[in-house]
């Protein structure tokens, strides 16, 4: 406890502090606060664990203070202990996050912890996701910098979070961006939009194994184009990675390449999109021997669909840093009101496959090539199958008050390269999902979900039900439960049974619940965290202000 109350002391005293300056008008101080915490039970036929401190927490606030040109912030965390399934070095509290930053007319520079992406972050991407555990902010120096109008510069460097202490290695890089449009105003009304954009990335990481000579300087470079005009729409990035041999692709000296290409085509009541992209050999990380999510220098995006359902989300894909190609393809139409298919208020449909294989690829043996691991056929897919997924929704309302949500999936997973489980079959399942609102009043609302999985492989078949009902009070009320009613063994089909209540009222939501949790992963957009059956009560504090 006393390693907590000395750091809240000095958020709490900068908060009077900027809000005494606020009155004087002098700045003005915005900031949030999150707690996460859970009361453990142990319960074995689950798999949760005994947990000796009984009671776990997460806790985050955010502080930060604007005075004309001048802005600064800090972070205090604090993880007595972290939750489980977070990382144990998170243990403990302090102020991990802490920034100056001065912005004038052209030129914005931050000194401290900052988050930056180039592009769509294949070669840089530091971001904050703490329901996955990850913080890979810089601590150093960023300059923006816009010479002329169309113009914008972006120059970085400094070292990576890592827990309480830093990465080994530094991290400079550097970005340019031009908006053609803004270059004369003559072409700001043109009708196709074009923006160019150019970045380089480097790390240095001392190197002194007696075994392998690593490059100490690794560099990576980029380029991509964005074009708009009317309702079309085209991105695509291409990057090249030297070799970097690390703990993530075994220590082999090839180079590294991605590409990404994103189109789309939109008009009132359809829309189409698409999405391809190629991935070899692109783990980018400021410490070669880091595992899992720690000390990324970049983010691969992925082109399957982000799930939110429950038993949709089952089986999620994992991106795979040392080699894929994935599609993506999705279509979304909406009957017209009065149609006969769309009724009184409209109907939306929306179809969408996914495909996600293996490069092809061939191993090199002989001695003279081996240090390079194998040879690829570039744009040629490989013939393992990682991940396929099929879905289709539909969305109507049938009154003022009642809207109904209908989706099925059908998803092809290998579980044996996406979580790494050696000799775990490859799934196949079929989800289908009802989601239904019905609001008695403007502010009394029911929200009820049925979901079932069925497949063959792993655990077998599962459903899904929930209530919520929200009162007009800002308070709400809710149960689920996850069935787990086709397992081969009779004494794992377990019920894994929740309630929640809680309340909102603007910014601030406090959620409180008892129930299991399964065993699992979450992922949101490719990357994972582990999720480890648990028995217990939980409070969760949201509030910004």
């Amino acid at each position: 406890m006393k390693r907590i109350i000395l750091p809240l002391l000095v958020l709490v005293s900068s908060a009077f502090y900027a809000g005494a300056q606020i009155i004087n008008g002098e700045g003005q101080i915005h900031g949030s606060i999150e707690v996460d915490a859970q009361y453990y039970r142990p319960d074995s036929l689950i798999g949760a664990p005994n947990v000796p401190e009984k009671m776990l927490m997460n806790t985050y606030d955010q502080l930060d203070y604007t005075n004309g040109k001048i802005s600064a912030g800090v972070r205090f965390e604090a993880y007595q202990n972290a939750l489980q399934g977070y990382d144990a070095r998170y243990n403990g509290s302090g102020f991990p996050y802490k920034y100056i930053d001065y912005k004038s007319e052209n030129m914005e520079v931050t000194v401290g912890n900052y988050y930056e992406q180039f592009g769509s972050g294949l070669i840089l991407r530091t971001y904050w996701q703490p329901s996955l555990g990850v913080d890979n902010s810089l601590n150093g120096v960023r300059v923006k910098f816009n010479p002329t109008p169309g113009v914008y510069l972006k120059g970085i460097v400094g070292d990576q979070r890592y827990y309480w202490t830093t990465g080994s290695g530094l991290v400079r890089g550097f970005d340019g961006e031009i908006n053609i449009n803004e270059l004369d105003s003559s072409w700001s009304n043109m009708k196709t939009k074009i923006i160019l954009g150019g970045s380089f990335v480097s790390k240095f990481q001392t190197a002194s194994d007696p075994t392998i000579t690593y490059p100490q300087n690794v560099g990576a470079s980029a380029g991509r184009l964005s074009i708009i005009n009317g309702g079309f729409s085209l991105y695509t990035e291409g990057a090249y990675k030297i070799n970097d041999p690390d703990a993530i692709n075994g220590d082999i000296f090839k180079t590294g390449n991605a590409l990404l290409v994103r189109a789309g085509y939109s008009q009132k009541g359809f829309s189409l999109t698409l999405g391809a992209e190629r991935m070899e050999n692109m783990s980018f990380k400021s410490d070669r021997t880091a595992i899992k999510n720690d000390l990324d220098i970049n983010y691969l995006p992925v082109v399957s669909r982000d799930e939110t359902y429950q038993l949709a989300a089952f089986y999620p894909y994992a991106t795979q840093p040392n080699g894929e190609e994935g599609f993506d393809g999705e279509i979304k139409y909406k009957f017209k009101k009065g149609s006969f298919l769309g009724g009184k208020y409209g109907t939306e449909v929306n179809a969408e496959y996914s495909m996600i294989n293996s490069l092809d690829t061939v191993n090199l043996n002989d001695k003279t090539t081996a240090d390079k691991g194998y040879t690829s056929k570039y744009l040629s897919i490989g013939k393992t199958a990682y991940f396929q997924n099929l879905t289709f929704e539909i969305q109507h309302k049938f009154s003022s008050d009642f809207r109904l949500i209908a989706q099925y999936d059908h998803e092809y997973y290998d579980k044996t390269v996406i979580q790494q489980e050696i000799g775990a079959p490859n799934i196949i399942s079929d989800i289908g999902i009802l989601d239904g609102y019905y609001s008695f009043s403007s502010s009394h609302t029911l929200h009820m979900e049925f979901q079932g999985l069925q497949t063959k492989q792993d655990q077998g078949n599962w459903a899904f039900a929930l209530a919520e009902y929200n009162f007009g009070s800002d308070w709400f009320v809710g149960a689920l439960d996850e069935y787990n009613y086709g397992n081969t063994n009779t004494d794992l089909r377990i019920h894994y049974f929740t309630v929640t209540g809680g309340y909102m009222h603007n910014a601030l939501r406090i959620v409180l619940g008892y129930g299991k949790q399964r065993a699992g992963i979450l992922c949101i957009g490719g990357v994972c965290r582990t999720i480890p059956a648990s028995d217990g009560f939980t409070i969760s504090i949201t509030n910004s202000f």
